[in-house]
């Protein structure tokens, strides 16, 4: 394996299973990603049916992502998707953790909670992502409004000095302004990596580099993991732009706000 300095502040692109497996273990204070949904598979979401009219018509996910269809067989993609935690788990320090991003959806009408994936992982805590908007083309059930984040800790992991005073369900509003079909909110990465000590941070999933780039801006290292070259060229172009302290500022405030006042 190679020496974690290879790493440290890169976008990488390429695969992020091969890309892992060359990065020593232990090496890593913290995981932030979300993996693609398999949205393309999933039944009753209105995506397949018509891809040039109706409420998706002109969606980026229509066309999956740049280099990955989004649509994979379901048992292949909660294979690949365990290996996946597996090798950030074998990268974390004994103090280190993975805050997961994934949604709950109903598949053939029962409720597919990712429980096929996250099985034997250490979670710790559940955090719901309260988001706003949304599309139902089922009947069947009430309009999805959140997504989950499952932290997965190794035994040692502490958050910063106060930021247990947060609730573990948290509002924040879909990214609007980002090219990239599926973006991270800025404002949520920032709660949750500020919340932590963490000083080396992972994204394996790195997409347009939100989470590089929130690491970035609190002073900590980062590594992101891409396989498309268009969104590493997204995320290297967000990170050389500078960000100013009253930007920092203002992220700072929006991403500590309560939920409930």
């Amino acid at each position: 394996m190679n020496n974690i300095e290879e790493y440290r502040n890169r976008i990488i692109c390429g695969d992020c299973l091969e890309t892992m497996r060359q990065i020593p273990s232990e090496s890593i204070d913290l995981v932030v990603t979300s993996p693609p949904y398999n949205l393309k598979n999933s039944t009753g979401n209105g995506m397949k049916a018509n891809t040039k009219s109706g409420k998706w018509a002109g969606a980026a996910l229509q066309n999956g992502y740049t280099h990955h269809d989004d649509c994979m067989p379901h048992d292949k993609y909660n294979e690949w998707q365990r290996n996946c935690l597996t090798e950030m788990f074998r990268l974390l320090k004994p103090t280190g953790a993975i805050f997961y991003n994934h949604k709950w959806r109903v598949q053939a009408g029962l409720l597919q909670d990712r429980r096929e994936i996250i099985d034997g992982f250490p979670i710790r805590q559940i955090i719901i992502w309260r988001r706003k908007g949304g599309i139902n083309f089922n009947p069947g059930y009430f309009l999805p409004t959140y997504e989950v984040i499952y932290m997965i800790t190794k035994p040692n992991f502490l958050l910063a000095e106060k930021a247990n005073a947060y609730g573990d369900v948290w509002e924040f509003t879909q990214e609007m302004k980002n090219a990239h079909p599926a973006p991270f909110p800025v404002a949520l990465i920032d709660r949750i990596i500020s919340s932590t000590n963490a000083q080396l941070i992972l994204d394996p999933f790195n997409g347009s580099g939100t989470t590089s780039i929130v690491a970035k801006g609190l002073g900590r290292d980062y590594i992101g993991i891409e396989i498309s070259p268009e969104y590493c060229e997204m995320a290297q172009a967000r990170l050389a732009k500078n960000r100013t302290e009253t930007d920092l500022a203002k992220l700072k405030l929006q991403s500590q706000q309560p939920l409930f006042n």
